[in-house]
């Protein structure tokens, strides 16, 4: 996948934002300001996911491209290399699996917020 089309995925998530908030180059997508995936918009080889612990494990052990979280916490955050074993589909549920971690964790009010929007 390319960065336009991962963008564009994220984007389409109810309540998403974007910004660069570290540096010039790390795109960061938020939902109630809590980062649910980063990428680096000059080289796009991989992206930082958070995830399930157990199922973070699980991810590891399965595909060669699935690796503990490059300067994240490794328990709760993978990075994903987009150019290995990866299927674009299972990418797409992987981000769809942060952002649902994510915006599960917010306070209710401000999760009704952004679905009622």
């Amino acid at each position: 996948m390319f960065l336009d089309e991962i963008r564009n995925y994220c984007l389409s998530l109810k309540g998403t934002d974007e910004r660069f908030p570290f540096d010039d180059v790390t795109l960061v997508f938020t939902i109630g300001n809590k980062i649910f995936a980063l990428i680096d918009t000059v080289t796009c080889e991989s992206i930082n996911l958070k995830c399930d612990p157990e199922k973070a494990i699980e991810l590891r052990e399965t595909y060669q491209a699935v690796k503990p979280g490059y300067h994240m916490n490794k328990k709760h955050w993978n990075t994903i290399q987009l150019n290995k074993d990866i299927q674009k589909a299972d990418l797409l549920g992987l981000i769809d699996h942060s952002y649902n971690l994510v915006f599960n964790s917010l306070s209710k009010k401000l999760q009704h917020e952004i679905t009622t929007r």
